[in-house]
């Protein structure tokens, strides 16, 4: 009768074999034990004390339960017998070794045993299908050994990865509360792998956007989600390679960048990116923050942010003025009024173009070519305009806290 697919190989095993073995269990082990160093080189170690308890106990399970096995349908480990291997895996990952110097001494071990099988039972003996079972049965029980093990392996992996993760998380919101603690900070930074520098800029990024941010920022940033947004802490981007990379990095998350702070200030770095995130700084509309993403060139937009370079992050930084100004939303609508008042009454079109200029005219003291450059015109073109103004607002112009106004204001999005 054929044996059913789903029956384990060693059904088919005479119950003979394991009777003839059991007595030469122990010189099996012990020649599994002396060859594996051999075989298997990053085992070239003395096998004694807690290691090579372990590679004896795992040995010496393994083979009295394969002896278990013939002419049964027993799995190929019991649920002791799995805690065991999966052990054996973990305890790879805690010495710092790959997975498959282990796998490695399991088919040493396969190849042993066979050996010994074939020295103490007459193999000439055993029907050809019996010796095919033989073979197969070792076979499928070292890959259930095998995955065992990898369980563990990955198990373990993931757990340290898990808490290496709470641990940076913890780190960061030592950083962020200033704490002072008697090396608390240099002490976990040191646990984690983490290099402490001495300064450091705090960002935000909204948590939808955040798929790969880990990854993209590398080991140098401190991830961790805090409230809607994912807090990062990361050595200061002040150099201009540092800061493209960084730019390259959070392009298309809408990230905003609070300013360079001492490690020990890092909560002021992160109070001013949650401000700038609050009023929309570095954008002319709030609502339209990070509304190119994915748009343009990393590299290219990392100097800049808002409108022009929506998909790159803002620096707030770079818009320290603006900050103050939006922070008193109802104070800067009045200015606006105020100054603004000369153009009430233009199309919006003629408008929206006075303004552009206005406000390129006071950023570039009214020098024509950098003013032409920024609007993409001629500079008589600008010149026409700066003669609107100067007849829509008069002697204004001429007033430096007229121009300071005027600037804020333009600065802050009022058109």
């Amino acid at each position: 009768m054929a044996q059913d697919t789903s029956d384990p190989p060693w059904l088919s095993l005479p119950a003979e074999v394991a009777v003839v073995l059991r007595p030469v269990v122990r010189d099996i082990v012990e020649a599994i034990i002396a060859g594996i160093p051999r075989d298997v080189p990053v085992y070239a170690m003395p096998m004694e004390g807690r290691f090579g308890q372990g590679v004896r106990q795992g040995v010496t399970i393994a083979l009295n339960r394969f002896l278990d096995l013939p002419g049964t349908r027993l799995p190929a480990l019991s649920e002791d017998g799995k805690w065991v291997y999966e052990n054996l895996g973990r305890g790879e990952v805690r010495s710092g070794r790959s997975l498959e110097s282990l796998l490695a001494a399991y088919r040493y071990g396969a190849r042993v045993t066979f050996r010994a099988i074939s020295r103490t039972v007459d193999v000439s003996q055993l029907p050809p299908d019996v010796l095919l079972s033989l073979g197969e049965s070792l076979f499928a029980y070292i890959d259930e050994l095998s995955a065992a093990s990898a369980q563990g392996y990955a198990q373990e992996q993931s757990e340290r990865a898990g808490e290496q993760v709470r641990l940076r998380a913890e780190l960061l919101e030592m950083i962020l509360r200033g704490d002072s603690s008697e090396g608390g900070v240099p002490r976990l930074s040191a646990a984690v792998g983490w290099t402490l520098p001495e300064v450091v800029v705090v960002a935000l990024v909204p948590s939808p956007y955040v798929e790969g941010l880990r990854a993209a920022l590398g080991p140098d940033a401190l991830v961790a989600e805090r409230g809607s947004d994912v807090v990062i802490v990361l050595p200061s981007a002040g150099r201009t390679a540092r800061r493209r990379d960084l730019a390259r990095a959070l392009r298309g998350r809408r990230a905003i960048v609070g300013p360079p702070r001492p490690w020990q200030q890092a909560g002021e770095s992160l109070h001013l990116a949650t401000s700038a995130g609050a009023h929309g700084v570095g954008h002319s509309d709030p609502h339209a923050v990070g509304s190119a993403a994915g748009t343009g060139d990393g590299a290219a937009d990392a100097g800049r942010s808002g409108p022009a370079g929506a998909g790159s992050p803002v620096w707030v930084e770079d818009h320290l003025a603006e900050l103050v100004v939006l922070a008193e939303p109802l104070a800067t609508e009045d200015l606006a009024r105020t100054r603004l008042a000369p153009l009430d009454g233009l199309r919006p079109a003629v408008r929206e173009r006075l303004t552009e200029t206005l406000l390129s005219w006071l950023r570039h003291q009214g020098q024509r070519a950098p003013i032409a450059e920024e609007l993409f015109v001629h500079q008589q073109t600008v010149g026409y305009r700066v003669a609107q103004l100067k007849e829509l607002f008069g002697d204004g112009l001429d007033d430096p806290e007229v121009r300071f106004e005027l600037e804020l204001v333009l600065r802050a999005g009022h058109r």
